[in-house]
């Protein structure tokens, strides 16, 4: 068996298929896990949707900011913006049983055996992978139970509170959780979020780093995979560390990681939309020898 962790999808599913297909990779015994944001901005996110629901029991997903703001619109309509592209998701005559498997799934995945863990934005510093896995499991709870989905959705948007705090309650406490493994790049040791800063790892505010970067974190002993940030280019310093969102949908390419041997492939899309695979990439250090 085969573990494949490929990054942010947002609606671009022929790159995806190109991956897929250049892997060979086979459902029945393969694993692909996925950093989140599969839909919005691409062309095609209602038919990655159905792709990865037709094949949901060879998947490990976490939802990224996206994911939740799809969720988010299929509530209140309202929350939709001019350059969303998930319209056709919601007037689909499958989106019930789409978005109610999405809705589903976690913000935070740990593979025990490998000693990874999958998340779309990051871990911040001040938490413990033990932590992290708590607090996640407080927002999967909520968007599982039909009674508290729709007042956690309409209260999720936001910049405050910026900082966790273990005496928050309601939908702030809940907010801060889903921004940290959501939305978060820059913060202070502390887990300050500056959640307006989208460029490069080098354009943090002074006294704020890439969460990654701060030499104290908690979490320094897993392995960790996430998307989110896409300004990063798959480019991440830091050991243990693995970047997979490389902006397919801003004109990049789409990223593969095979999980157990450190191997990366690459393929984007030319504009007629036909697969062209790019040479697979293999870091100096494989992932499995790394601390």
């Amino acid at each position: 068996m085969a573990v494949y962790a490929v990054g942010d999808l947002q609606g671009c599913l022929q790159p995806l298929k190109c991956l897929l297909e250049r892997v060979r990779f086979n459902p029945s015994v393969d694993r692909l896990w996925l950093v989140g944001d599969l839909v919005n901005r691409g062309p095609e996110s209602l038919e990655t949707l159905r792709f990865l629901y037709a094949m949901r029991d060879s998947l490990v997903c976490v939802l990224g900011n996206h994911d939740l703001h799809l969720l988010a619109a299929w509530h209140n309509i309202e929350r939709l913006k001019k350059s969303d592209t998930l319209r056709e998701i919601l007037d689909a005559p499958d989106a019930d049983v789409l978005l109610d498997w999405l809705r589903r799934q976690k913000l935070l995945h740990y593979d025990e055996q490998r000693s990874v863990a999958l998340v779309h934005a990051g871990i911040p510093p001040q938490w413990t992978l033990g932590k992290a896995l708590e607090l996640a499991g407080e927002v999967e709870q909520v968007l599982r139970d039909d009674n508290r989905l729709k007042p956690y959705l309409d209260g999720m948007y936001g910049n405050e509170p910026n900082k966790w705090n273990k005496n928050l309650t309601g939908v702030e406490r809940l907010r801060v959780i889903t921004n940290y493994f959501t939305r978060m790049r820059f913060c202070t040791a502390e887990g300050k979020l500056d959640l307006k800063g989208k460029e490069g790892a080098d354009t943090a505010l002074p006294g704020y780093k890439p969460w990654f970067a701060h030499k104290d974190r908690r979490s320094r002993h897993v392995k960790i995979i996430f998307g989110h940030w896409a300004a990063l280019q798959g480019e991440c310093k830091e050991p243990g560390v693995y970047a997979l969102d490389t902006g397919c949908v801003w004109g990049g390419a789409m990223t593969l990681l095979n999980v157990d041997s450190g191997q990366y492939h690459r393929c984007d899309c030319t504009e007629q939309g036909t697969p062209r695979p790019l040479p697979a990439l293999v870091q100096p250090a494989r992932m499995a020898d790394q601390s």
